[in-house]
């Protein structure tokens, strides 16, 4: 214990783990010091935004939506839902579902908003809704001969199973050869670095649980039903929250309150390594400061965690150094108007398409999604009215070619590539420009990654070691899940529970994530 008789706890990392648990832990601010170590500059970890020139950026793109009522609530406590249209929603006569008595996005800076999900793949020259819809559409883009041939090719799939050793497997049983070959082997080779046979079918497992054939058929007779009788699969939800100024908003507002409460975030300050006595964690290192602490709660990626650790088995040690990773890097364009006509009768600001998201499944460009910031939310665009402010997303890997392009050569390939699939015309003016690099943005789930169980099993015989997060459990998780390991992490601890069982578990049940009534 601490000097004060309190519990001092060190917490690593300032993303949504670290923070919700440092929330948690301050309820009971006799009992517990909290300090949290944060490499980077600014809290959120890949859930911060980037502000540049007037303009936000949101890594990766974060709609706010779970099954998890605890982290619903727990967002309502922080950012209260809009009870006020947008600037958008005003301007365009639009009417929006309101929270009695919320705040006004227009006067109120504290305030989530209600938005409207659209996202669309692009592949070989035409649009498609996202996820694949079976509409008239879909099948006139993809043309009568291949229409018929994806059917065969489901059917087959549905009387052979192949066994899901793979991701490739994984996504044929559930549409068929044919369009797995043409929207989920290129782009997911594109996304990881790797073809989809060489990943393990759980990160399928855990992204797109109930998505399939059936699950797109299941929602569209769904549709059919009263709207207090429908259960739709969460990867096919039609609307979800999100904050006034991005997902970062969030997260320095919890900052704000974990200092309130007494809490010590503490940024620019990496962990270099910890003091091990046996199976406890003594000092958590930063160089050449040592923090002395009675509790770790780590969302570092396991790779650096296990480095830090003098102790550990060399067998563990192997396998944590063998865990991959895929970094990130997003392009922040901000131009006048795109080239892409509005066809889907959804009134917007300046009559731009309505996406959050566009897919990029042509193989022909390294451009992986392109985010339309407009969309997320009018007030991360100085200019929302006159302006487009977009997101071009590239996965790659720290110190390859891509990532080590200085920032001016970046912008002018991105721009390019836009070119090249008609997104702008050559001609377009960038009005301006910037470049935000993230590493182990993803972990990913080949190489050493079906060994972990080893490194999990070690980790849990340190007795005041809790690892919670995306990257604290190397699990490809949502921003809610990585909320919901520290909630069980915090319930341990002021429970004196020594159980981590229930913290790796969350987002392992098929159930969990899959569909919302």
């Amino acid at each position: 214990m601490s000097q004060t008789n309190k519990t001092h706890v060190v917490i690593i990392g300032a993303g949504p783990a670290g923070l919700t648990a440092a929330y948690e832990l301050l309820k009971q601010p006799e009992r517990y010091d909290v300090t949290i170590l944060e490499e980077d500059t600014r809290v959120g970890g890949i859930s911060k935004t980037v502000r540049h020139a007037g303009n936000r950026m949101d890594i990766g793109g974060h709609r706010f939506f779970s099954k998890d009522e605890r982290v619903t609530a727990w967002w309502e406590r922080m950012l209260p839902t809009q009870g006020q249209p947008a600037l958008d929603e005003r301007l365009l006569n639009r009417t929006p579902r309101l929270s009695p008595g919320g705040p006004d996005p227009e006067t109120e800076d504290r305030v989530m908003l209600n938005r409207q999900r659209v996202s669309r793949i692009y592949f070989g020259g035409n649009f498609y809704d996202y996820p694949i819809s079976l509409k008239w559409a879909t099948i006139r883009n993809m043309g009568l001969w291949t229409t018929v041939r994806a059917g065969l090719s489901y059917l087959k799939a549905c009387v052979r199973k192949l066994p899901e050793t793979s991701l490739e497997n994984f996504y044929i049983n559930r549409f068929g050869r044919v369009l797995y070959g043409m929207f989920f082997e290129s782009y997911t080779e594109k996304v990881w670095g790797r073809h989809p046979r060489s990943i393990s079918a759980d990160w399928g497992a855990q992204r797109v649980k109930g998505l399939s054939i059936l699950a797109l058929i299941r929602n569209i007779l769904q549709r059919l039903l009263p709207v207090n009788r429908r259960t739709v699969e969460t990867s096919l939800i039609e609307s979800f929250s999100y904050p006034k100024f991005g997902p970062g908003q969030l997260w320095e507002t919890v900052c704000d309150e974990v200092r309130a409460r007494g809490g010590v975030v503490v940024t620019g300050k990496k962990v270099t390594g910890l003091t091990q006595e046996e199976n406890h964690i003594a000092a958590v290192c930063c160089g050449t400061e040592s923090i002395p602490c009675d509790l770790v709660l780590s969302s570092m990626p396991l790779r650096s965690l296990v480095a830090g650790l003098p102790d550990a088995k060399e067998d563990v040690k192997r396998i944590s150094s063998g865990l991959p990773y895929r970094d990130f890097v997003t392009v922040g364009l901000l131009v006048n108007r795109l080239n892409l006509k509005n066809t889907t009768g959804m009134p917007t600001l300046g009559d731009i398409v309505p996406d959050c998201w566009i897919y990029v499944q042509d193989a022909g460009v390294m451009l992986g999604r392109i985010q339309i910031f407009n969309n997320w939310s009018p007030y991360m665009v100085q200019n929302p009215v006159n302006t487009v402010w977009i997101g071009l997303e590239y996965f790659c890997a720290e110190g390859d070619a891509f990532w080590s392009l200085t920032e001016e050569a970046c912008v002018k390939l991105a721009v390019s590539e836009l070119v090249r699939i008609g997104v702008i015309d050559a001609d377009t003016p960038v009005l301006d420009s910037c470049r935000e690099r993230v590493e182990k943005a993803y972990p990913a789930y080949f190489d050493t990654y079906s060994e972990i169980d080893a490194v999990k099993a070690y980790l849990d015989t340190i007795e005041n070691l809790y690892c919670i997060g995306r990257n604290g459990q190397h699990r490809y998780n949502n921003m809610d899940h990585s909320m919901a390991t520290a909630f069980e992490a915090v319930e341990n601890i002021r429970a004196g529970i020594n159980r981590r069982d229930n913290i790796w578990n969350v987002n392992t049940e098929q159930s969990y994530h899959e569909k919302k009534s």
